[in-house]
């Protein structure tokens, strides 16, 4: 029986399949069309066929698993690509650039892969993949202490490159090795070489990059606030940068490296207090981080304590760095046991956590997935004033109270300091003790193994807010951190921007926001925390009807 003016059950489910059947109809001719375009705007000479990856591919998983780090972006509820273009030719970047802005696609920019909240591989809105995995070269000019490093490269790969042409020449950039090129060169870059050298991007002499029009452009045909722009600033809200010419810096035949810990036991907080009020004045050859984490975990809260790792590199001799270390931090009691006098490239294989007592190779660097992988949820500080000793046992207490979290202080000074803000878009310069990064990683899967772990990040990152910089509080752009802000790129894009804009960039900000407003009008590059265009050009936008949503 049928009610009437009310169609059968049957009549609707047919009227569903069939709305269903025509939208994927519609999906699958559009994307066929995007492959068409593809195929049209990049070279015949290098066919981008063998190149594209779609879900149906057998291959497509490995080749989007392949440069995921943090497992919490590889689960099977996350969002996934629609294509994957690992581009091995200049022409297959300017194709994706060009159809995807003419087909309203979304694209995601990836070269290393560290990105620590996925987003240069997911997304909320359909979208592709940009994987410059295959842009990988490196060539370098030691006669006039340069490079040529392509973005798809790792700082593994970069330094194995410079150590196979020259034993005495370097380049300051990060410690862990298969962070990809790109990213960690876009967004400042540091390692335990900036006291004495600053950031990957105070080295950086000259860039390719492909803009919003296909162009393919270099420092001086993309004019000084661009390059200033991609260096510091998140290239992947401007073009994408295909590779970086570097400065290439002078280091020793030897330096030395060592690794000290202490535990409660040890007078844990006479140690940490008095790093805290000398790491940014420490001779700037030297680069010692301490890693606080918590001992004995799993065990009853009686047994637990906190550790706190003290890992250094020096430029220099061991004998030479005792004396430094007699002198200003007793409290570590630095032997001579502790030392390892090495090779610059062998100390950063110390630093990749190899060991470098069994003979490990150096070629280990080439190796572009780490030994683990786990879920992580990151966030980051600025230390810009001594913690007192009261408020050390106090973070200590709270932190055996988590037990997972844990926390890396980086120091500053040295060059650091002597760099005007707004010399590049990263502004975090004199005036900080430290960055600190904070983690939690786990093994487990799911959404509440996520909600769980990452809470316990936020808690300590909560309970550290009276120690650490303010107005803003700000935080460092390659330890991406969403709780910041996110922008959905709307009428209210500039706001949303600025939430984690000031954060990341401070009074540089506005000044991003106008070189990306002339070179990206149409915010093609974006993801959820690019930097968005002018207010007034959202608004026109909005006025002649076009949706920015």
């Amino acid at each position: 029986m049928r009610v009437s003016g009310f169609p059968s059950i049957h009549l609707l489910l047919v009227v569903i399949l069939v709305s269903l059947a025509t939208s994927s109809l519609a999906q699958d001719q559009d994307h066929l069309s995007f492959i068409q375009c593809l195929k049209l705007y990049s070279d015949s000479l290098f066919p981008i066929s063998t190149n594209l990856y779609n879900p149906e591919d057998a291959s497509y998983s490995s080749v989007l698993s392949a440069s995921i780090r943090n497992l919490r972006f590889n689960e099977s509820y996350t969002p996934k690509p629609h294509l994957i273009i690992t581009a091995t030719h200049e022409s297959h970047v300017q194709a994706a650039i060009l159809c995807g802005k003419s087909h309203g696609v979304e694209m995601r920019i990836r070269s290393g892969g560290h990105d620590h909240e996925g987003s240069s591989y997911v997304s909320l809105v359909p979208f592709f993949v940009l994987d410059l995995l295959n842009f990988r070269s490196i060539d370098m000019n030691i006669d006039k202490e340069t490079a040529w490093v392509q973005s798809g490269a790792t700082v593994g790969e970069l330094y194995y490159a410079i150590a196979n042409k020259s034993k005495v020449h370097g380049f300051p950039a990060g410690m862990c090795p298969t962070i990809g090129v790109g990213g960690h060169f876009s967004g400042g870059g540091f390692g335990n070489m900036m006291r004495k050298y600053g950031l990957s991007v105070d080295n950086i002499i000259d860039a390719k990059l492909v803009d919003a029009q296909g162009r393919i452009l270099e420092r001086e045909s993309m004019g000084e606030d661009l390059f200033w722009a991609i260096t510091g600033g998140g290239a992947a809200s401007f073009g994408v940068v295909l590779a970086y010419k570097i400065k290439l810096v002078p280091v020793p035949q030897n330096v030395t490296v060592f690794q000290v810990e202490k535990t409660g036991e040890d007078n844990i907080t006479e140690s940490v207090h008095r790093w805290l009020e000398i790491a940014d004045g420490f001779d700037r050859d030297v680069f010692f981080n301490m890693i606080l984490n918590v001992a004995n975990r799993g065990v009853e809260n009686k047994n637990k304590t906190i550790r706190a790792t003290f890992m250094g590199f020096f430029l220099g001799d061991s004998e030479k760095l005792i004396t430094l270390m007699n002198e200003t931090f007793p409290e570590l009691e630095l032997q001579n046991q502790d030392c390892h006098q090495v090779s610059w490239i062998e100390s950063v294989v110390y630093w990749g956590n190899f060991s470098i007592n069994n003979g490990t190779s150096t070629a280990v660097l080439l190796n572009r997935t780490p030994p683990e992988l786990y879920h992580s949820k990151m966030k980051s500080d600025y230390l810009q004033r001594s913690i007192p000793k009261e408020g050390l046992k106090l973070i200590f207490k709270k932190m055996v109270e988590l037990e997972a979290p844990y926390m890396f202080f980086y120091p500053y000074g040295g060059k650091m300091s002597e760099i005007s803000p707004d010399e590049k878009p990263f502004p975090h310069r004199a005036g900080n003790i430290a960055n600190i990064m904070y983690g939690t990683d786990w093994t487990e899967h799911g959404f509440e193994a996520e909600y769980y772990y990452s809470g316990l990040t936020r808690k300590l990152y909560d309970f550290m807010t009276p120690f650490v910089s303010k107005f803003p509080r700000q935080a460092y752009l390659n330890f991406k951190d969403f709780d910041l802000g996110i922008n959905h790129h709307g009428k209210n894009s500039y706001l949303q921007g600025k939430g984690y804009g000031d954060k990341y960039f401070k009074e540089n900000y506005d000044r991003l926001v106008e070189i990306k407003s002339r070179v990206d009008p149409e915010n093609y590059f974006k993801n959820e925390q690019s930097i968005p265009v002018r207010p007034l050009q959202e608004e026109g936008k909005l006025q002649k009807g076009i949706s920015v949503i």
